[in-house]
């Protein structure tokens, strides 16, 4: 697939930016006037009860080894994974966030009163999960030793 590396690459991008957002909320509300802003934009939680500094910091090294998993399996950067397992981890990540982003916009649609976590939701976060999701996809389903596996 011709596609490959390009999705690769904006993949890569929209992890890395999730990342680097979950990095900057470690230590601040930004871009949200203060941490009941965030905490209810975010989470739909109350600050005592959104997630800390720890949940947010594991949450910004998830979407970092994502971002490295699926440039990687891509040929962007060195391998840390046997090819297999490295499919089967981007696959992962495609599937996670495919899945997070469908369910977001059904809970966020229609099971779930408006809020403003909800407003995020569907304006931000669902789009963002299935778009990125479906470019993590394109690596695994372009991915020629994949093709060549179930060939030979």
């Amino acid at each position: 697939m011709r596609f490959r590396k390009p999705a690769a690459r904006l993949a890569t991008t929209g992890l890395g930016i999730a990342a680097a957002m979950h990095v900057v909320w470690v230590f601040s509300p930004w871009p949200f006037a203060d941490r009941a802003v965030f905490a209810g934009a975010t989470s739909g939680d109350s600050v005592d009860d959104a997630p800390g500094p720890v949940a947010t910091a594991a949450a910004a090294a998830t979407f970092a080894a994502a971002a490295y998993t699926v440039s990687a399996q891509a040929g962007l950067a060195p391998r840390a994974l046997p090819a297999r397992l490295g499919r089967a981890a981007v696959a992962t990540v495609a599937g996670g966030l495919l899945l997070r982003g469908a369910l977001g916009l059904v809970y966020s649609g229609f099971v779930s009163k408006r809020s403003l976590f909800t407003r995020w939701d569907l304006a931000v976060y669902s789009p963002f999960s299935l778009v990125v999701g479906a470019l993590a996809a394109c690596v695994v389903v372009g991915d020629k030793e994949a093709r060549a596996d179930v060939i030979g």
